[in-house]
């Protein structure tokens, strides 16, 4: 694991260019926000409309402690789409950051992608729904690919590239936590259990995102039990869109 990250939920400007990069709202971590996309009104007085996000992370060179829900430090502004016991932490492949800052002509750090973990030896197609890794003192299980949100071109004020990531199948995956533990940078995440070999996360992106649409795959998707719940609430919408109720 070549980088750890956190971050709290900070409140951005909404820009008026939308290639314009996230710009924080001064003095201000967390707090009501205006409507997205506006000029919220107080008072008959037009005040900034913002948007938040813990998409920002910082790198962290000390242990820390891996609970059930989150790392130590890292926090979601968005609780119902992120965050919780299914995606506690995001794991996001070291080796993609080449290609992205040939891509985009960026200089990138990790942790670009919001991910806590910069893993590296490991990417969709070598990571498994069901993998349980041990990471420091703590188990993790793969649960599910994420699934890229508004919030990662809006950050980056790259109109575009959130369609970038789920295209190009680069999209990290999701750890619940099985056993809470110590974790640091630069510790050797070792495969404890590898039960469903066929479920890569890039196999199941395919399948979410509609690259693949076999009837039969997304019926033994759904009987891959450690796959994360809202994921598996996708698939069955694909599957009956496919075959009716």
């Amino acid at each position: 694991m070549v980088s750890v990250q956190v971050g709290r939920p900070r409140a951005y400007l909404v820009q008026t260019r939308p290639s314009a990069p996230a710009r924080p709202l001064e003095g201000r971590q967390t707090g009501a926000l205006a409507p997205r996309g506006g000029d919220g009104q107080d008072g008959g007085e037009a005040v900034p409309a913002t948007w938040e996000s813990g998409f920002a992370k910082a790198p962290v060179n000390r242990p820390l402690w891996l609970g059930r829900e989150q790392l130590e430090g890292d926090g979601q502004a968005d609780r119902k789409n992120h965050g919780g016991p299914d995606k506690a932490v995001l794991a996001y492949a070291a080796s993609h950051y080449d290609l992205w800052r040939q891509e985009l002509g960026r200089a990138l750090p990790y942790g670009s992608f919001a991910e806590n973990f910069t893993v590296d030896g490991l990417d969709e197609h070598a990571v498994c729904i069901g993998d349980v890794y041990l990471v420091g003192t703590a188990e993790v299980e793969v649960a599910q690919p994420r699934v890229p949100c508004w919030k990662i071109e809006r950050y980056w004020g790259l109109p575009g590239l959130t369609e970038r990531v789920r295209s190009s199948g680069r999209s990290g995956w999701y750890l619940r936590v099985r056993k809470p533990g110590w974790i640091q940078a630069g510790q050797a995440v070792h495969l404890l259990q590898r039960p469903y070999l066929e479920w890569t996360v890039a196999r199941v992106n395919d399948l979410i995102h509609g690259r693949c649409s076999s009837i039969s795959a997304l019926r033994a998707l759904l009987e891959v039990p450690p796959l994360a719940a809202a994921v598996r609430d996708q698939v069955q919408q694909r599957l009956q869109a496919r075959t009716g109720p």
